[in-house]
């Protein structure tokens, strides 16, 4: 592409003399509506549990939620992201607990439903169940891939029958979107979106969310089998391509700013509504350099406008109520 004008006439500084002409001419700018809050949940009651490895986050016992959901509701973020932090003593090799309509996502949704209109996202994995702290059953050391589906299909039907709006598969096992499509669809649940966890890369970058979740200690391996190899570009538009196909309504890219090509990527070539999750470890780093005084606090709203500006049409972050208040006092510039 060949860009007229030429200096000393054109001269792009211009443009940016002061604050009011560089929000006129800004390409991209951030709302709350692009924020998705997650989530944590613990047993017990009056808890809120700090997460060493992860600054400012907690889980919060059912009974302690409210106060946050009001909050992530008068911020207006839209959608809230659940992720249990089951007890050690009701984890087993079959991730039982998750077609418990007992456990904590199920309590927490008849809950928030209760007095809230706000969104809820629910993930639908086995690893806060297992007692290995793998996404699926395991023999001979490997995830089986259809003996698991046939759980999540009954996983994500619970979840949709208990209120949740946004069914997401995080496992990364082959053929579940369709499957859970179609018995979401036969159970009159048509209307319940679905946000495949598409491109989900086994990463680095997760260990403070095991950590939260309880499985980090309990994983035993990587999960490499079954989650994408971070070598690979053409293989997220493959992924992609075959969810849409079997009723995905949304797709998701993670982790984010290191997968910020992939984004570009999907956006360039399917035009869909792409979700990018902020993950644990990217929050952590961001959280410990702005607490140490080696970045400036200015590098959240930097970060999460790179997940934007790639072509996420929403962001899951921990610091969406951080973010969110700032946008509510104008603070962000």
């Amino acid at each position: 592409m060949k860009y007229p004008g030429k200096y000393p006439k054109t001269r792009l500084r211009r443009n940016r003399t002061h604050d009011w002409v560089r929000r006129l001419v800004s390409e991209n700018s951030l709302t709350s509506s692009d924020l998705i809050l997650p989530v944590f949940i613990c047993d017990g009651r009056n808890k809120k549990e700090k997460i060493k490895s992860m600054p400012g986050v907690f889980r919060y016992s059912v009974d302690n939620l409210e106060p946050i959901i009001n909050k992530a509701t008068n911020y207006k973020i839209p959608l809230i992201a659940l992720f249990p932090s089951t007890p050690k003593n009701k984890k087993d090799p079959y991730g039982s607990e998750a077609l418990n309509e007992n456990n904590l996502i199920c309590q927490a949704l008849r809950k928030i439903k209760t007095n809230n209109k706000i969104g809820i996202m629910c993930d639908v994995a086995l690893d806060p169940y297992t007692s290995h702290g793998h996404d699926g059953i395991i023999k001979n050391k490997y995830v089986l891939n259809d003996e698991t589906n046939d759980i999540l299909v009954k996983q994500a039907l619970l979840y949709a029958e208990m209120g949740c709006d946004i069914i997401a598969p995080s496992d990364m096992m082959d053929g579940r979107i369709g499957l859970i499509r179609k018995n979401l669809d036969k159970n009159n649940l048509k209307n319940i979106k679905i946000l495949s966890y598409a491109v989900k890369y086994a990463s680095n970058f997760y260990g403070p969310f095991r950590d939260a979740v309880g499985s980090k200690k309990l994983l035993s391996g990587d999960k490499k089998t079954y989650q994408m190899d971070n070598r690979n570009s053409n293989e997220a538009l493959r992924e992609v391509f075959l969810d849409i196909k079997e009723g995905a309504d949304i797709v998701m890219v993670k982790p984010g700013m290191p997968y910020l090509d992939i984004i570009k990527l999907i956006k360039d070539n399917l035009k869909i509504p792409i979700f990018s999750y902020q993950v644990s470890g990217e929050y952590s780093l961001l959280k410990n350099g702005i607490n140490k005084n080696i970045i400036n606090k200015e590098a959240v709203t930097e970060s999460i406008m790179s997940l934007k500006r790639a072509g996420s049409s929403a962001i899951i972050t921990y610091f969406a109520l951080e973010l969110a208040k700032e946008l509510k006092n104008n603070f962000l510039k």
